[in-house]
């Protein structure tokens, strides 16, 4: 069985039947079959925002060569997720191409590569293959379609007759075309009104295993990234940025870094958040990196905060012991039961700042003509950096021609709001019109001069009776929005609720009666933006460790707890922890002596993830041996990139637990500039993941963002386990045993 899917435009009607649907690719490759159109968006923000117009510009989504080669233009960046490989899996079976012959490269900043449900070209919220699951597809099939019928016409026999396999067009007597030799003839046919997609039954290449594309060039060296685009006469420029932010230049001795061979223009910029920054401008890095240095600045910090972390967790936590604004509420929160209950939980987290510190630092290198420009970044946000820059630059955006590169991470980073690193970058260029250059961070920028995950404190009050029922449950957050002032205050903050540091808590899947969310939104200056699994990065720490908690003082298997108190919705939830319960052994297993089993599950970005931990305790601090990890993200494109994914996702999250992974402010100075006093995890705290995906045939969920949240807390259950202590923030103190 087939389904038909129908593509809209913009007024819902049909499209018509039009060559004007496709454009030739001579100026691409001389020849072939090009194909691309926008789907209309899916998703929440969609609603909030105008749809975005179809637009078919000549770098469209699909070539497909005379030599049968198909190379695919893949929207999104890839910042590490796989997507390099997953949306041309997509397209590719809709085709009914060979896999062996599909290429894939990453495609411009251009209206018709925005997200199906943003209306913008962006990466973020895991969101890559669940909007462009049907949208790629829909290529794929519009394509073969086109491809079957100019065989047909070919042969003089009815499309419906022929039949495709990689590549090959097969004619009802037997006759076989390659899709190159009917590629040219295929581009003067219209794109058809409507499809047939298959069944999952059908799927020959979703659902596979599959070798990442990019996999020989990464592990070769031979991969570029932003980092390393070298131009003809290129420069680079680096910053010398306010501290603390906002700060203003009172004056500055640029003499000792002029002397400097190779420094070619020194000059000052406005900085965010109200500052300046001054940059210096030369041949090279390590020649730009030594005259910035070089800089002898006095900052005017009149009327700019200057803050410390200890004096903010101190007004946080204050905060934190009254109400704040209504973010949920029970029909009638019955707060008397906080006082009346056998048993209480009075709680409070501290969860610190913390920077993304992706492997490759952010890069941007524009070269300004005077009346156009060009691009070149792994930006996760490509429409709105285009039109960040082309009004500093003060020119039309489609004068911005901008080449979306590798990017070697980013965890949020290269996904900025407000655009600030383009603007920085768009300044530069201005100033050197006519001269490429290259806009760099050190890794000592990215982590004292960069944007965090915001600090948070809770405050968390339930009360339950002798079996764990719970009686009332009253959660107060102090935190730093991230999208107040942004564009997506609009539609993402709402009644004062930034829903970013909220998330993860109504959404827990728990059925949690007499529940009452409120929140403090602090007034810091700290640049913040969100972070791998934003705000669930904190509250499932909160949610599942308390769950965990309430099990343990009831004497209850955490497991069959969880199990009793998931709602109707849970589903997912349950069948990921179900799986990795089994697979792990828990209960059922005994472990070494000195080990214990920690448990959590967590739902977000409309995936559930649980965690089976095998925890000891090292010179006091927790080692983690194994994770088993169920995964329920709907159907699963590339199996082998979901197992990287949640990989990853643990060690990010068991590097939030280390001590000095944290950042720390001391007079609106960042404490901390590189790996030595900023913490990840290295090789010997990695542990064994084990991953096992709950099959589905449903339309696919994301995996990015998701594997972070449950690893910190499951970690902290097992320490409970052994210990008998409650772990209530992070990063984690030293354990007393």
């Amino acid at each position: 069985m087939s389904s038909e899917f129908i593509v809209a435009n913009p007024d819902s009607a049909p499209l018509k039947k039009s060559r004007r649907k496709f454009l030739q690719a001579s100026a691409v490759s001389g020849a072939g079959l090009v194909l691309g159109f926008f789907i209309p968006g899916l998703g929440r923000v969609a609603g909030a925002q105008t749809a975005a117009a179809k637009v078919y510009q000549p770098n469209a989504f699909l070539r497909v060569g005379p030599d049968n080669s198909v190379v695919v233009q893949v929207s999104k960046v890839d910042i590490g997720q796989g997507t390099l490989t997953a949306l041309p899996m997509l397209l590719a079976e809709e085709l009914d191409c060979d896999w062996a012959n599909v290429r894939a490269e990453l495609a411009k900043g251009e209206d018709v590569f925005r997200d199906p449900a943003f209306g913008m070209q962006m990466v973020g919220g895991s969101t890559s293959i669940a909007h462009s699951f049907q949208q790629y597809r829909e290529v794929g099939a519009r394509a073969r379609s086109m491809l079957v019928a100019a065989a047909a016409s070919r042969w003089k026999v009815d499309p419906a007759s022929c039949k495709t396999a990689k590549g090959v067009i097969t004619g009802p007597r037997g006759q076989r075309l390659s899709y190159g030799s009917v590629a040219n003839a295929a581009m003067s046919l219209p794109v058809p009104d409507q499809v047939q997609l298959k069944d999952p039954r059908q799927f020959t290449i979703i659902g596979k295993a599959t070798q990442r594309l990019d996999t020989l060039a990464k592990s070769s060296g031979q991969q570029k990234f932003g980092i390393d685009l070298d131009l003809p006469g290129m420069k680079v420029a680096m910053l010398a940025r306010a501290v603390p932010w906002g700060a203003k230049i009172a004056k500055f001795d640029d003499s000792a870094a002029k002397a400097i061979p190779g420094v070619r223009k020194i000059f000052t910029i406005p900085g965010i958040r109200g500052g300046q920054s001054v940059v210096v401008v030369a041949d090279g890095y390590w020649i730009a990196k030594k005259a910035r240095d070089a800089l002898n600045i006095e900052w005017d910090v009149g009327g700019v905060e200057a803050v410390s972390s200890e004096q903010l967790f101190a007004t946080y936590r204050e905060a934190v012991m009254k109400p704040g604004t209504l973010a949920s509420k029970a029909a009638e929160f019955n707060a008397s039961a906080l006082a009346g209950s056998p048993k209480i939980i009075d709680a409070i987290f501290e969860f610190p700042y913390l920077a993304h510190t992706p492997m490759e630092p952010l890069n941007m290198t524009l070269h300004f003509t005077g009346d156009a420009c060009t691009v070149w970044a792994g930006s996760q946000f490509q429409s709105m950096d285009r039109q960040a820059i082309a009004k500093v630059l003060g020119i039309a955006v489609g004068k911005v021609e901008f080449n979306t590169m590798m990017a070697g991470g980013a965890f949020g980073r290269r996904a900025m709001p407000e655009s600030e690193n383009a603007v920085e970058a768009a300044y530069i260029a201005k100033v050197m019109r006519g001269t490429p250059v290259k806009i760099m961070y050190s890794r000592e920028d990215d982590i004292k001069s960069g944007y965090y995950r915001p600090m948070h404190v809770h405050r968390v009050r339930i009360a339950y009776d002798g079996r764990g029922k719970i009686a009332a449950w009253e959660h107060v957050i102090a935190g730093q929005s991230i999208l107040t002032g942004s564009p997506f205050e609009s539609f993402l903050v709402k009644d004062g609720v930034d829903g970013t540091m909220t998330e993860g808590v109504l959404e827990s899947h728990y059925a949690i009666p007499n529940l009452a969310l409120s929140v403090h939104n602090m007034q810091v200056n700290v640049p913040v933006l969100w972070y791998r699994s934003v705000g669930h990065s904190h509250n499932a720490f909160v949610m599942e460790t308390l769950v965990d908690e309430i099990a343990r003082s009831v004497g209850r298997d955490p497991v069959e707890y969880r199990a009793s108190l998931f709602d109707k919705s849970a589903k997912r939830s349950k069948q990921a922890l179900e799986l990795a319960v089994a697979r792990s052994g828990y209960g059922k297993r005994k472990l070494p002596a000195g080990q214990a089993w920690g448990v959590a599950v967590h739902h977000g970005f409309n995936t559930s993830i649980a965690y089976v931990v095998e925890v000891s305790l090292h010179e006091g601090r927790p080692q983690v041996h194994r994770v088993t990890a169920g995964v329920h993200c709907n159907m699963a494109i590339n199996p082998r990139t979901i197992e990287a994914q949640i990989q990853g996702g643990v060690v990010f999250g068991l590097s939030t637990t280390l001590p000095g992974n944290q950042i720390t402010l001391k007079n609106g100075v960042v404490q901390q500039s590189n790996f030595s006093d900023y913490t990840p995890a290295y090789m010997g705290s990695c542990p064994i993941i084990d991953v096992h995906l709950v099959p589905s045939a449903d339309t696919p969920t994301g995996v990015g963002e998701p594997p972070v949240p449950p690893i910190a807390p499951a970690i902290a259950n097992a320490v409970a386990a052994l210990t008998g202590k409650r772990l209530r923030k992070l990063p984690f103190d030293a354990i007393v045993t």
